[in-house]
């Protein structure tokens, strides 16, 4: 692929949006990513990655009720969340979660389709569920998943000749080193 899809500059551009509104904690960042996620989704499917397609779909269910939570939950003088650490327990939980569904997400799409990289995308996909339910959650640890998931995202979109989205994912990587440093700073115990 020579040129990107408007879809793939579109939701990249979006993203970056996304990320910002994140790092400030500011609950407006919702209808940004309900827009990327769409647009990403149409760029993916065609790139053949479903499980990150069907990601996309997750990511929009997901951003509705993360949009709600945040806004019951927004101190109504500047528009931002409280955020707050996970329990060790609760850590293990969500790592034991997130591997389970990796590793049968990848052996579904290496059995039944003719995904690109199966068990990289499904990774990702995983990785990343338990990452945004963790954003919506407001828990802290939600910025370490991203990281990881931007590194890989970035070899596997290299990968599939997907450029902007490779780029984005550099940008939104170091954009989660910025939130994650923010969240820890204004984090309740």
């Amino acid at each position: 692929m020579l040129m990107p899809a408007w879809t793939e500059l579109a939701g990249a551009a979006l993203g970056l949006l996304n990320v910002v509104l994140l790092v400030r904690r500011s609950v407006w960042n919702f209808p940004a990513a309900m827009a990327m996620v769409t647009l990403i989704g149409i760029t993916l499917f065609e790139a053949r990655l479903y499980a990150e397609t069907g990601l996309q779909v997750f990511f929009f269910v997901v951003n509705a009720w993360g949009w709600y939570l945040w806004a019951v939950a927004r101190d109504r003088a500047d528009n931002t969340v409280p955020v707050g650490w996970m329990s060790d327990r609760a850590r293990f939980v969500w790592a034991a979660i997130t591997a389970a569904l990796s590793l049968s997400l990848g052996w579904l799409l290496h059995r039944f389709t003719n995904a690109a990289l199966p068990f990289a995308d499904s990774a990702i996909a995983g990785a990343s569920v338990t990452a945004q339910i963790l954003l919506s959650l407001r828990r802290v640890e939600n910025w370490v998943l991203w990281i990881a998931i931007d590194v890989l995202s970035v070899m596997l979109y290299i990968n599939r000749e997907l450029y902007f989205l490779a780029g984005l994912y550099v940008v939104l990587g170091v954009m989660s080193v910025l939130g994650l440093r923010e969240w820890r700073n204004v984090a309740r115990p």
